[in-house]
Order: C-alpha cells, then sequence, then structure tokens
C-alpha cells in the first residue's frame, strides 16, 4: 500500500535551484534512506513531504488517515518545557496519559532521562534527543527523520539502528550515517543535480550500482565521441556530392555536438597544505580533569607519535571534547602536563564550530585566514580551493547565512585546513557532512603528513581511519587497537564469555499458537505502573536529598551512587513495562481476531 506520493516536485532558492520535477512514492514498512551533497536539497525535501514546507510546483497525495512524524535538523522547542512535556508535545493530547511511560523509556535510553529538567537549558543535541524520543514514541505510519544519528554517540547509534530495522512503519530519512544506511535501509534515493536517481538497499550496493552507471555513462560518451569524431573527419575531407545522404550526414553531426556528455556528479577535490613536524610532538603527562564530583579522566599519559590515528569514544559528558581542548590548551587540567614541540601546528575542527558572521561572504571568509596555500604539488589561491570544495562563484560571493548547514559545516573545515596544521584536532567532524565529502576527507586523513585525533560518533568513520582507541569510560581513558567495529567484537566477546559462566535461566514455557500471560507475567503486569511510580518517587525524594547536600562531600559520593543504581533500575523496568503493553496488546488483537 502506498502511505506517500509526491510527484513532479519544484523546489529554487532564489538563484540556487533544488528540486526539479522530483517524484517518489513511500509504500507501507519501505525504509528509504536519502543520500546526496550537501546544499542539494534533502532537508528541504523532507520538510515538504512532511507538510512542514509548501513546494512550488507538484503534489503530494497521502493514504488516508495517515499519521506521519517529523524529526528535523534543528526542532522547535518551548523553553518553558520540561523534558518530558517537550517529548510529549509531539504526541496528540488524548494519547499523551498512555504514551508517558514509554516516552520516559525512550528519553532515557536516549540519554535524556532527567525528564523534569527544563528544555531550554538543553544544548542542541539533547533537545534533539528529547525530539526524536517524541517522534519514536509517537509510532506513526511514516516516520521522516533528518540525520537521526548526529549528536549520539556508537552505542546509542547501534541501539536506534536495531530499533529502526525492526520498526512496523514506513520510515523515510536523511543520513551520512553508512552502517546505518547499510543496516536499516531497504532504499536508497540519490538526489543529484535537482533529480533523485534510485538504488537498492545496502550502501555496499549503491556503491556498486553508481560504479555501474558511471562506466556506461563514460562508455556512452566515448562511443560518441568516436562516432562524432569519424563524421567530421568526412566533413573535413569534403562530399562529393550533397544528395539526401550527406544532408543526413551533416544534421547528424550537429546533433551529436548538441548531445551534453555523462555529467560529472559533484566531487570534493581535497588537497591542503601541512606545516613541517619536528621530532618532539605533544607529550601527556599524568593529566586528570574533573567536574566538581564528576572525574572525567585521572592520571592518563601519552606520547603522540607522527603517523598516529586516534578514534576518541564514549557517552555524551564524559569529557571527549574536554580532553582535545586541553590537548589545544583552551583548558587547563586539574593535575598533570602537556608538553607541545615548537613546530607543532594544531587545527581545531570544534563541535561547536566558530562563531561565523552570517552577513561575511564565504570567499572573504577563506581569504581570511590564507589567500593561497601551497598543498605541496602547486600552488593555489583562496578560490581555487573553493572551487576544489563544491563552492562554485554563487556560493562563494552569497553570504554565509544563506548557507545550509551542511555547506555551512564544510566551510568550516576548509577554513581548518587552510590554515597549514601538522596536527588534526577533530571534534564529530562527521556531524552534518554528507557521504561525498566523508569519504573524501577519509582518503585525505590516509594520506595527512601528521598525527590525527578525532572524536566521532561514525563507526564506519572511526573503522576507516582510525589505527587505535581511547574508549572514555567510568573516569578513566583506555587504549584499544582498531577501530570500532575491533573494539565492539571485543565487547561482545566478553559479554559472551560472561554469559556463558552464568547459569542459564529457565524461561517459563509458553504454548504454541495463541499468545498469553505466563503466571509470573500477569502479576508482574498488574503492578508494574505502580513499581514505576514507587521508584520516581524515591529518584526524586533523593535528587532532594542530593542537592540539599551538595556541600556534604562525606555523604554525597554514596548518595550519587543510589542514584546511578535507581536510574538504572528504573530504566530497566521501564523496557519492561514497553514489553508488556506490547505483549498485552497483542493478546487483545488476537481476541478480537
Amino acid at each position: 500500500m502506498v502511505l506517500l506520493n509526491a510527484e513532479h516536485l519544484v523546489k529554487n532558492y532564489t538563484e540556487k535551484p533544488l528540486l526539479q520535477d522530483v517524484s517518489l512514492a513511500v509504500e507501507t514498512g519501505e525504509k528509504v534512506g536519502i543520500i546526496g551533497v550537501n546544499g542539494t536539497g534533502k532537508s528541504t525535501l523532507l520538510k515538504i513531504l512532511a507538510g512542514a514546507e509548501e513546494p512550488e510546483a507538484g503534489r503530494i497525495t497521502r493514504a488516508a488517515g495517515l499519521r506521519t512524524g517529523y524529526l528535523p535538523q534543528n526542532p522547535d522547542f518551548d523553553p518553558a518545557f520540561t523534558v518530558l512535556e517537550q517529548a510529549l508535545s509531539m504526541i496528540p493530547a488524548g494519547e499523551r496519559e498512555e504514551k508517558a511511560y514509554l516516552c520516559k523509556s525512550l528519553l532515557t535510553r536516549l540519554q535524556a532521562g532527567d525528564y523534569d529538567a527544563p528544555v531550554g537549558q538543553l544544548s542542541g543535541g539533547q533537545r534533539r534527543r528529547v525530539a526524536l524520543a517524541g517522534a519514536l514514541a509517537l509510532h506513526p505510519d511514516l516516520l521522516i527523520l533528518d540525520e537521526p544519528t548526529n549528536h549520539i554517540d556508537a552505542g546509542l547509534a547501534a541501539w536506534l539502528e536495531d530499533y529502526l530495522r525492526d520498526y512496523t512503519g514506513a520510515i523515510l530519512m536523511v543520513t551520512h550515517d553508512r552502517y546505518f544506511l547499510d543496516r536499516v535501509a531497504t532504499r536508497i534515493l540519490e538526489l543529484e543535480r535537482g533529480a533523485l536517481t534510485a538504488y537498492p538497499a545496502g550502501y555496499d550496493n549503491y556503491l556498486e550500482r553508481k560504479a555501474q552507471l558511471q562506466e556506461m555513462e563514460a562508455a556512452t560518451a566515448r562511443k560518441r565521441q568516436a562516432l562524432l569524431k569519424r563524421e567530421l573527419e568526412w566533413m573535413h575531407r569534403g562530399a562529393r556530392a550533397r544528395g539526401t545522404k550527406s544532408k543526413y550526414r551533416l544534421e547528424r553531426v550537429d546533433e551529436l555536438q548538441a548531445e551534453s556528455g555523462p555529467i560529472e556528479g559533484q566531487r570534493v577535490e581535497m588537497a591542503a597544505p601541512s606545516a613541517r613536524l619536528g621530532k618532539k610532538i605533544v607529550e601527556v603527562e599524568g593529566i586528570s580533569k574533573s567536574y566538581g564530583e564528576k572525574r572525567l579522566f585521572a592520571d592518563f599519559s601519552y606520547n603522540l607519535l607522527r603517523d598516529d590515528r586516534i578514534g576518541i569514544i564514549g557517552p555524551n559528558g564524559c569529557g571527549k571534547s574536554t580532553f582535545l581542548k586541553i590537548l589545544m590548551g583552551e583548558e587547563q587540567p586539574d593535575s598533570g602536563q602537556i608538553t607541545t614541540g615548537a613546530t607543532v601546528r594544531l587545527g581545531y575542527f570544534s563541535q561547536e564550530w566558530e562563531k561565523m558572521d552570517p552577513a561575511q561572504r564565504p570567499v572573504d571568509y577563506i581569504k581570511s585566514i590564507a589567500p593561497e596555500v601551497d598543498t605541496g604539488k602547486e600552488r593555489l589561491s583562496a578560490v581555487q580551493m573553493m572551487e576544489n570544495f563544491l563552492f562554485d562563484t554563487n556560493l562563494q560571493y552569497t553570504t554565509i547565512g544563506r548557507l545550509s548547514g551542511g555547506e555551512r559545516r564544510r566551510l568550516y573545515l576548509l577554513g581548518v585546513l587552510m590554515s597549514a596544521p601538522n596536527i588534526l584536532l577533530l571534534d564529530e567532524p562527521t556531524n552534518d557532512l554528507d557521504i561525498q565529502t566523508l569519504t573524501v576527507l577519509e582518503d585525505y586523513l590516509e594520506s595527512f603528513p601528521g598525527a590525527v585525533l578525532a572524536v566521532s560518533h561514525d563507526r564506519y568513520f572511526l573503522d576507516k581511519v582510525a589505527r587505535h582507541l581511547f574508549i572514555f569510560d567510568d573516569g578513566k581513558i583506555t587504549d584499544s587497537l582498531g577501530g570500532y567495529t575491533a573494539y565492539a567484537d571485543t565487547l561482545q566477546q566478553a559479554a559472551a564469555a560472561e554469559k556463558k559462566e552464568k547459569p542459564a535461566e529457565k524461561k517459563p514455557r509458553r504454548e504454541k499458537g495463541r499468545l498469553r500471560f505466563s503466571y509470573n507475567e500477569q502479576r508482574e503486569f498488574s503492578t508494574i505502573d505502580q513499581d514505576i511510580a514507587d521508584l520516581e518517587a524515591q529518584l526524586s525524594a533523593l535528587e532532594k536529598e542530593i542537592e540539599a547536600k551538595a556541600s556534604d562531600y562525606g555523604s554525597l559520593p554514596g548518595l550519587l551512587q543510589q542514584k546511578e543504581a535507581l536510574e538504572k533500575t528504573l530504566s530497566e523496568k521501564m523496557d519492561r513495562w514497553v514489553y508488556l503493553n506490547d505483549l498485552a496488546e497483542r493478546i487483545a488483537a488476537q481476541s478480537q481476531d
């Protein structure tokens, strides 16, 4: 069944054409991934399909009673709302009480579990996770997601991947997360030059079919060029007669010359300078950092090597960005020291970006950093470098405020590279960058003549770039050899070994055929709402006690441990609530059959 059908959509932004005669259909249960270079109109297309914007031409037909959920890149929020109120605001008023527990469970899963915190005090990434929880709790027929894995760590991305792979509704998503795309999408649509091209499921299949398509286009162009060459030779020799056949061949030459060859897709060319690096690079000696009672890391030492490729992972708020800021000298460690060599030039790609003047022209922004650069092969002007980064004349001379979020991110990356660093510190470089830019960035980092440290949640990026990982967890940093997949495999093996040591739990036997509660499940289902209410009351009382004893350093650590244990128990109980209520709904539906 077709849930949504869009026909001949057109959308332009003044001199910048985006969507030209775009058509697509989404069927029940489909999971469609949309990819394309930043600035081609992916987010605009989602806004139009979600009903947040209107196309200039074309029409959209939706199935009767279609329920749609939408996660934009920058969700609207009411600063007066609490976290829970903001998530529930995405759900119809009559369903909010029923969905409250599910919403809480999803907020906890997405590390946004402080339900009573004012949403106005949250970071942009935290607000996105709150909005994502609300969209998932709505459980619509069609879920429209714009970069759902932005601002969540690799572990959460893997959980969301599993959740959406099992999702019963249809999904339409823009994402640059290639593992996510490969494992969730049942179809891929590439938006290029205002048109959509369909590819089969899986990022690897997309790459294969894309390469085949480009080879076919190139072969067709070669054949046409050969034919044109023969026709031109005939013309230059001169024809003895100007009969019908000669006239036909002259017309054929005109046709061949008028035909356009295969249009090259937009491609980022990344060549950038780097300064000479001496023997002494960066020495980290016994550094520690805490904020109040929260220890980020302690007594960490490491000597950075010239060709290091280090990925940095860990849950949100564990100190990854702080670690890079300490290396940059923007923050100081509580103890220990950083020694930096005289020839070191650090390039820092910040998660928060630097503040750009929206009225400034992109070309002036780049020229203010360096008017030209020596890439080692040739000298390139700022304008040439911008062209390599897909900034044509129109984009160079527009204003920064008119660029898309991804285009601004790409401009910022170019600015970092223009400063000729020999050590790169990258804080979430994959956020808001398109797949093509990421692929070229990864290739560039492989040949970069200096060390690279990258905080990232992008598992594909980490596997391709990192040779070992710094893992931030439980107030310490550990070093793990290999990329993300090697680390995840190690965790799985450890979990399997631990499970083997535990005696197998006896699962209650269930009669085949019709669903029903076991005796214990029925008892648990009848009391679980009260159990959750009791846990929430305990947690609320404990938080008040912690606030009252904030200066009592003797009892505070114990209270914080109790809070952590209660939050874990509450999270497990809410997951159980989701399971039992889902089972109850299926049993009820079964009885109506």
